[in-house]
């Protein structure tokens, strides 16, 4: 088996690439400092502090050199060493970044390595870095390698650190692999939302508020079509919607925890010469709710339902349009249940969440269980008790899922939907939670059929996930063409001159008085021109109205997704399928 044809460790490869990387660095700039290298989605990066600022030609140049290397076929050999001979060897070569991480390392007593890069003929090291593993045996196993972009990034992540250079790549078996991942990077940028967004007049961003989305008239049609849907839902299954305050004193968020577990990202305010927060979720205000009243075992399940906007104070450099913003919507949902109806109620929202994804939006997607972290509350009766809840559900429910171990949120475990795009990248949107630990902190409690007093169970549930986040990835998905429910615009009616303009907006009433979002392009502009306007705007339906249509009193429709034209009359066409709302 040819090289090019060899599968190996797809991590090991790009963490062996980022080593390459380095030594090509310290090959153009002898007098690096080196910092961290990690293995990320695709690829890999490494961390530099350098004498210069790199421009993109010398992407060129380390690449070139990266593949000498790996013809070079050289030996990955690690080592150990004691701490204070790591940093002796560290202070020698200048590497001021490292030592820091040694000595890190020695706090925690964990194992020294390094990672040497050694000639295959007379064992000449040509390269060495501190690294905890693993890698390949050789560089010549490395498949199809490619630098990709530069961009800059504080030491630690703090940006009161040193700013370095960072430089990604990617890393495949074969060059075939990686054409293919080129190719679907190019078109993820021609439907990156943020573009979409603004060529399509459905959203924008602006400085004067990071992290927060204005939605135009358009982009507030796909926001409130998603809403609408999600209450004739929640109709069916007995949600009930609530309107909660946007800011709580300091003494609701110790009572939840969040004081405690989740200040830092937390926009703090002074109320009432009070400290005070604008909310980063909704279940304390939830708590709330359940105990202003006396609640008996027939009022369980009880649902409540807030499309609440909600702020978290995300890192500026960590916000991208709206996959990771500050102010934005949750499909947020808490649910408080008896122990009993525990089970019954995750299969609820295992059948609620497939329906979206599978019968509306035609998703494929993978669920997994994030189980208890290392920083949570509770016994760890109560939180085997609730993995045991969510993994019966899943079983029952015949879903196959992967154990996500330590990734529960602080308070309880969860199961995540992760949905593929058209693109088959991966989303994590809805999350179904089991919390034991919010019922106690704010002593809730319900009479039961026994007449003795019982703390619920609260199960924390998103479907769409943020709503901004999630229209995010219906434009991308959609490259902008959405179904006609969703789409701002659903039809538009092109008049071939301005003598049939009166049968166009004749029709184009009862369009509207049928429901649909309609438009006349009555401009001066011609045929070919309309129609190229209304194939850039992604509408679902245009209609060309001439004098064959007048006399005839139908229409001709051309389908934007199939592209096929044909004659039919206004009812035909108002009883598409296509055109139907799944509410």
């Amino acid at each position: 088996m040819s090289k090019i044809e060899k599968k190996v460790d797809i991590e090991a490869m790009r963490h062996s690439c980022a080593h390459v990387l380095a030594q090509a660095v310290l090959r153009m700039f002898p007098d690096a400092k080196l910092a961290i290298g990690p293995t990320i989605e695709n690829g890999f990066y490494y961390d530099f502090d350098l004498p210069r600022t790199l421009i993109p030609e010398d992407l060129v140049i380390l690449e070139k050199d990266m593949k000498n290397i790996i013809k070079q076929d050289q030996k990955f050999v690690r080592r150990e060493e004691p701490a204070d001979k790591a940093i002796e060897f560290l202070q020698a070569t200048g590497q001021k970044y490292k030592i820091e991480l040694v000595e890190g390392l020695k706090e925690t007593g964990e194992t020294i390595s390094f990672y040497e890069n050694v000639m295959p003929n007379d064992g000449k090291v040509m390269f060495v870095d501190l690294c905890r593993g693993h890698h390949l045996d050789r560089t010549g196993e490395i498949g199809a390698v490619k630098l990709m972009k530069i961009a800059g990034a504080y030491w630690k992540g703090d940006e009161k650190n040193p700013m370095l250079q960072r430089i990604y790549g990617t890393a495949w078996n074969t060059k075939e692999e990686l054409d293919e991942h080129l190719k679907q990077l190019e078109e993820a940028k021609k439907r990156d939302h943020r573009r979409l967004g603004t060529a399509l007049g459905l959203f924008q961003f602006h400085d004067i508020s990071p992290g927060s989305v204005f939605f135009l008239p358009k982009g507030t049609i796909i926001f409130n079509e998603l809403l609408t849907f999600l209450r004739s839902e929640y109709r069916k299954r007995n949600y009930k919607e609530v309107v909660t305050p946007l800011v709580y004193d300091k003494a609701l968020w110790e009572q939840s925890g969040h004081w405690e577990h989740y200040k830092e990202n937390m926009f703090q305010v002074n109320m009432d010469d009070k400290e005070a927060s604008l909310k980063p979720m909704n279940c304390p205000s939830h708590m709330l709710i359940y105990k202003m009243d006396m609640k008996s075992y027939r009022d369980l399940p009880l649902r409540i339902a807030d499309f609440a906007m909600l702020h978290r104070n995300e890192v500026r450099g960590a916000l991208g349009g709206m996959t990771r913003v500050r102010k934005f919507c949750m499909d947020d949902s808490h649910i408080f249940v008896a122990h009993e109806q525990l089970e019954e109620e995750i299969l609820n929202c295992i059948d609620f969440a497939k329906y979206i994804y599978e019968d509306i939006f035609d998703f494929t997607y993978e669920v997994c269980l994030s189980t208890r972290p290392e920083k949570s509350m509770g016994t760890e009766e109560q939180w085997a008790s609730a993995e045991k809840a969510l993994e019966k559900a899943l079983n029952k429910a015949k879903i196959p899922f992967t154990i996500n171990a330590g990734d529960g949120a602080f308070y309880g475990p969860k199961i995540d939907f992760r949905i593929k795009d058209s693109l088959k990248r991966e989303w994590q949107c809805a999350t179904v939670q089991v919390d034991f630990q919010m019922p106690l902190r704010f002593q809730l409690e319900f009479e039961g059929s026994d007449g003795k007093s019982h703390t619920p169970v609260v199960v924390h549930r998103a479907l769409l996930g943020s709503l901004e986040r999630f229209i995010a990835i219906l434009t991308e998905h959609y490259a902008g063409a959405f179904p006609a429910w969703l789409a701002p615009v659903q039809v538009v009616l092109l008049p071939v001159s301005e003598k049939f303009n009166d049968y166009a907006n004749e029709v184009n009433k009862k369009f509207f008085d049928a429901g649909l979002r309609c438009e006349v392009d009555d401009s001066n502009e011609t045929l070919g021109k309309k129609i190229r306007n209304a194939e850039m705007s992604k509408v679902p339906y245009m209609i060309v109205v001439g004098e064959k249509e007048v006399e005839a009193k139908n229409l001709t429709v051309r389908d934007y997704a199939t592209k096929k034209q044909e004659a039919m009359t206004l009812k035909e066409f108002l009883e598409l399928t296509t055109l139907k709302k799944p509410y």
